[in-house]
């Protein structure tokens, strides 16, 4: 069955219909959802009642599957696969905990899966299981390449050759957590990125901005930093902005090389389970270490 694509957005987010993702996707299918991928940034797919397994095996036909931060913190979850990552408030007892939310406040920040580490990452697959009733919840997407488009000349040509380093850690930092033994600092250190890129699939540039860009490289720290805030604030304008009401069943597949997001709050003693894979870039472009 072909693919039915339906516009969620002006300028990006289609919605992807007429496949099944439980069953073994063909070569075919993998380049299509690809080239899709690359027009639109983030691709809805609805109803899909995908076990963890079917989504590990989905997300390993786009690449090898990172770790994300549990490469500097080893622990014990609930899921089977350690690629897996738990978008939960609930322990291993299927109770909510208070734990598991302070854990997941960085995702309320704008900021990108593992674009902050080495290798960096590619796509996100987030998969809803349990979707608690009410208002709340949604997640934010924000296109950089609609935002950089949108950028007056006289900005993209002070912008265009600087870098930026960017550090996994820093929005756990800055949400209290501080101490971070130096084993596992070590673990995840920052990288340096151009904040101006053009993305391998397009062939469009963008502004790479997010809550762990820390410094501009060069730059005096402060007004590196106010510079940073001002292009996020920019990239975050509602028009740039899709917003995402979850429905049990929902996947949804993003490019974290040009698309930030942040969850929103909802009602946190209600259950609420996601569970999300990210691949893995094999691949850097010779812009991105020089």
């Amino acid at each position: 069955m072909a693919f039915r694509f339906k516009r969620l957005h002006p300028l990006f987010v289609c919605e992807a219909g007429g496949i099944d993702l439980r069953r073994p996707l063909e070569t075919k299918t993998v380049q299509e959802i690809t080239t899709a991928v690359d027009r639109y940034a983030v691709l809805v797919f609805r109803h899909q009642k995908l076990s963890e397994d079917q989504l590990v095996a989905f997300g390993r036909r786009f690449g090898p599957l990172g770790l994300g931060v549990k490469k500097a913190v080893k622990f014990r979850g609930r899921l089977k696969h350690e690629e897996t990552a738990d978008i939960s408030n609930i322990d291993e007892t299927g109770k909510v905990t208070a734990e598991k939310i302070i854990g997941q406040l960085p995702n309320r920040l704008w900021h990108a899966d593992g674009q902050s580490q080495m290798p960096p990452s590619r796509y996100s697959m987030l998969h809803s299981v349990v979707v608690p009733p009410g208002k709340g919840g949604e997640t934010e997407f924000a296109d950089l390449r609609a935002a950089y488009d949108a950028m007056p000349a006289t900005i993209k040509r002070e912008i265009k050759e600087l870098r930026v380093e960017h550090d996994a850690l820093h929005a756990r930092i800055y949400l209290g957590e501080t101490n971070w033994a130096a084993a596992r600092r070590k673990a995840i250190l920052p990288v340096q990125w151009p904040l101006v890129r053009t993305h391998p699939g397009s062939g469009r540039k963008f502004v790479f901005v997010a809550v762990h860009a820390t410094q501009v490289v060069g730059m005096h720290l402060g007004l590196g930093r106010v510079l940073l805030d001002e292009l996020l604030e920019h990239a975050t304008q509602r028009e740039f902005v899709y917003r995402h009401r979850w429905k049990a069943g929902d996947l949804v597949v993003w490019d974290n090389r040009c698309i930030i997001h942040r969850g929103l709050r909802y009602d946190l003693g209600r259950r609420r389970e996601l569970r999300r894979v990210n691949t893995e870039e094999t691949s850097i472009p010779a812009e991105m270490s020089a």
